[in-house]
């Protein structure tokens, strides 16, 4: 009798992950808001000393607006789209900022990738299968969501390439 062995995971025949960019690391950001707080404590002790001292809150309301404002975008730059083609299927998951994974698969032969082009700064690319589409990479720049559509349609062209050499 033959021992049964699990067949391993299919090797991806493409694999992006993509993510929004951000141009502040954690560390730029915590450097940057010790210097707003720094020259926030400045102005609002230059106003103390001449008399205003009603404004002082505001200076600390506007260090705390600033830290909110930055927080909320860093908590945005958790989702993420993983993009997966292997052998028998094109799989989208989707991870929102709260972790929570929503998964599409598509049949490679009938996934077409649609890249609309409205002008250089304006696109935005589609998966569309049996009169279905989902909108992929839309928090990525237009730059990034063409080259992922350029990828993505010269691995779904290789992939059918392949299966009509059988």
């Amino acid at each position: 009798m033959r021992d049964s062995v699990a067949d391993p995971a299919p090797e991806p025949q493409y694999n992006a992950v993509l993510k929004p960019h951000r141009s502040l690391p954690p560390k730029g950001f915590t450097v940057l808001m010790l210097l707003i707080a720094g020259a926030s404590f400045c102005v609002s002790l230059f106003c103390v000393l001449h008399g205003a001292w009603p404004v002082t809150p505001f200076f600390g309301l506007d260090v705390g607006l600033v830290w909110l404002a930055f927080r909320l975008s860093y908590r945005q730059a958790r989702q993420r789209e993983e993009l997966r083609l292997t052998e028998d299927s094109l799989t989208v998951d989707r991870i929102d900022i709260y972790g929570e994974r929503r998964r599409w698969q598509f049949q490679p032969f009938w996934v077409r990738v649609r890249f609309e082009e409205q002008d250089e700064h304006t696109n935005r690319l589609l998966l569309t299968s049996h009169g279905r589409s989902l909108v992929v990479g839309s928090f990525l720049g237009p730059d990034e969501r063409r080259g992922v559509a350029q990828g993505l349609s010269a691995a779904l062209s290789r992939w059918r390439a392949r299966l009509s050499a059988f």
